[in-house]
């Protein structure tokens, strides 16, 4: 299925759409693609807010662009890396019997799939800027990548016999 599709379907059913991707077999390419799609995303996400940002403080729009590339392309998928890795090891002290693969798998699927919440976050936070709009979103985006996440966690460690 295309990856719009599986977006779609994770907002009406994440543990469906969590088991076809485990299914289609242990391939860290998939799941480092997933995550840097996500992550560059998430970084495309942030335009708005830094262009508004250079505008309103008299900055250089480069230099934040630059940083914002530094974290998102290079850290943060190190940080998810190590993330996953730590809920994989809490799974195991609650009988998770999955791999540490599906523990990557659902959170970087859940990163991917919550990110058009993370691009509309983003328009918010530049063409209106902080208040209860850019709250709310920022909430709804939080509360919908933490739903994937457990369970999509909940499918890969727990979902098999």
């Amino acid at each position: 299925m295309a990856v719009t599709r599986d977006i779609a379907a994770t907002y009406r059913g994440p543990r469906a759409v969590m088991r076809r991707l485990l299914d289609m077999g242990q391939r860290e390419d998939r799941a480092l693609a997933i995550l840097m799609g996500a992550c560059i995303l998430i970084f495309v996400a942030q335009w708005p807010r830094l262009a508004r940002e250079a505008h309103l403080t008299d900055q250089e729009l480069n230099p934040l662009l630059g940083g914002a590339l530094m974290a998102w392309a290079f850290i943060a998928p190190l940080l998810f890396y190590c993330l996953a890795q730590i809920s994989h090891w809490i799974a195991k002290v609650f009988g998770g019997h999955g791999s540490a693969f599906g523990a990557r798998m659902a959170l970087f699927w859940a990163l991917l799939a919550a990110s058009p919440l993370v691009l509309l976050h983003g328009l918010v936070a530049g063409f209106i800027g902080p208040g209860p709009g850019l709250t709310l979103v920022g909430v709804l985006w939080l509360a919908a990548f933490g739903f994937f996440w457990v369970q999509g966690l909940r499918e890969a460690e727990w979902g098999r016999a």
